[in-house]
């Protein structure tokens, strides 16, 4: 196989150390390989970028391991023609004598013969983004999980809270609770705490707070409302600066609110996931297949198996399903009805999955346009069929159950 680039780095890069090999084709097919060590501080990869400069190359290919290849990838950008972060599951060797010099000579060969492609590595700008929104959805997981534990030590202290209340974590639920906490045991007392729509049922909370609630109860129950206090402060400090940082993008974020099913929140997450560049994608189904939200494809013995979907971005792709979920609940909308009509025959979670990936399309389509969406509404899939054929299918179908029926046309 000819190779279709002439200067080519490949980089092993590990936490520490990064190994480079150099393919440099010479006049004729002769190859020159030269190999070298650099340490991944600043003054070594500034030490990497000055030999690979040297060297004429003009195609630099690392792999993707873990967080390490960010300094890496960093520090290079902007200074090749083509800096390529590579799939690390693309760019296997063969097994036997695997060491870092092979990795990298191996890594500099596929990338020399167009044997992989790179991978999206976002704009700075939206990498900062990514960076904040991706911390905030830890801290919101962080937040739902102290309050199952919270719920947690109120069912050991046989506090029956959540029986009667929507939620353990609400005004009247946290009064009930610091009550409590500073030694109320009357369950008659904390009952009297209830707001709004609990008031009718304070006859089932005094019953439901009558436990054995203990002062250990007491010590874990303030440690875990001063914790969410904690997350609930830095949560919203965070989306007071992803929404600083995205005043350049609020064309993008009012295009991408238009969509049914899409909040605030999901719009901040797809711009630092994705961008707003479409480009980077040459079409819907590439944005979909990276994103995790396209069917993967599984044929055999010219046979087709299902097969799922393939590996894709987490952080999008679990943002997607929310807003599809979201999306399915809105009555009258074209997602609805999609929804209904897959879970039919294929079940909730993949029809979520194909509500989800619709939206994608739809977001690639009005970012590229810049145009706001509008939606279908649930009638989209009767309309679009002629209503002569309609009508036959359904005489056939009357028929078919033993009644005879007359199919007459309505006068314009």
């Amino acid at each position: 196989m000819e190779p279709i680039r002439d200067k080519v780095a490949g980089l092993d890069v590990h936490r520490d150390a990064v190994v480079a090999c150099c393919r440099v084709q010479q006049r004729g097919r002769s190859v020159a390989v030269t190999r070298r060590s650099f340490a991944t501080t600043t003054t070594g990869l500034e030490d990497l970028a000055a030999w690979l400069t040297e060297s004429g190359v003009t195609t630099v290919a690392m792999e993707a391991t873990g967080v390490y290849w960010k300094p890496v990838d960093y520090a290079l950008e902007g200074l090749f023609p083509e800096l390529w972060l590579c799939n690390a599951q693309h760019v296997k060797n063969v097994p036997g004598r695997k060491t870092d010099l092979n990795d990298a000579e191996w890594l500099a060969n596929v990338a020399a013969h167009g044997m992989v492609r790179p991978s999206f590595v976002p704009r700075p700008e939206t990498r900062q983004l990514r960076e904040l929104t991706r911390y905030r959805k830890t801290q919101v997981d962080m937040r739902t999980q102290q309050i199952q534990r919270l719920e947690k030590v109120l069912q050991d202290a046989g506090i029956k809270l959540s029986s009667v209340a929507s939620g353990v974590w609400s005004k009247s639920a946290r009064e009930i609770i610091e009550s409590m906490i500073s030694g109320e045991r009357d369950p008659k007392v904390p009952a009297q705490m209830a707001r709004s729509r609990m008031r009718p049922k304070i006859p089932q909370l005094e019953e439901a707070l009558w436990g054995h609630f203990g002062e250990h109860h007491a010590v874990v129950c303030r440690h875990v409302i001063n914790h969410l206090d904690y997350l609930d402060r830095a949560i919203a400090d965070l989306t007071t600066e992803i929404t600083r940082l995205l005043v350049p993008f609020d064309a993008a974020v009012t295009v991408l609110c238009s969509i049914t099913g899409v909040s605030q929140t999901t719009a901040q997450v797809m711009i630092a996931e994705m961008g707003v560049d479409m480009s980077r994608f040459p079409t819907p189904g590439h944005l979909c297949t990276w994103a995790g939200v396209a069917p993967a494809g599984c044929e055999s013995a010219g046979k087709r198996r299902p097969a799922g979907t393939r590996q894709g971005g987490t952080w999008l792709r679990r943002s997607l399903i929310e807003a599809a979920r979201a999306a399915v609940r809105t009555k009258g909308s074209y997602f609805s009805a999609q929804y209904v009509r897959i879970a039919r025959r294929r079940g909730p979670n993949q029809a979520s999955v194909a509500v989800a990936n619709s939206i994608l399309v739809v977001a690639w389509y009005l970012l590229t346009t810049g145009a706001l969406y509008d939606d279908p509404g649930a009638d989209y899939f009767n309309t679009r069929h002629d209503p002569a054929i309609e009508a036959k299918r359904l005489q056939h179908r009357i028929e078919a159950l033993g009644f005879v029926i007359t199919v007459t046309e309505y006068a314009a």
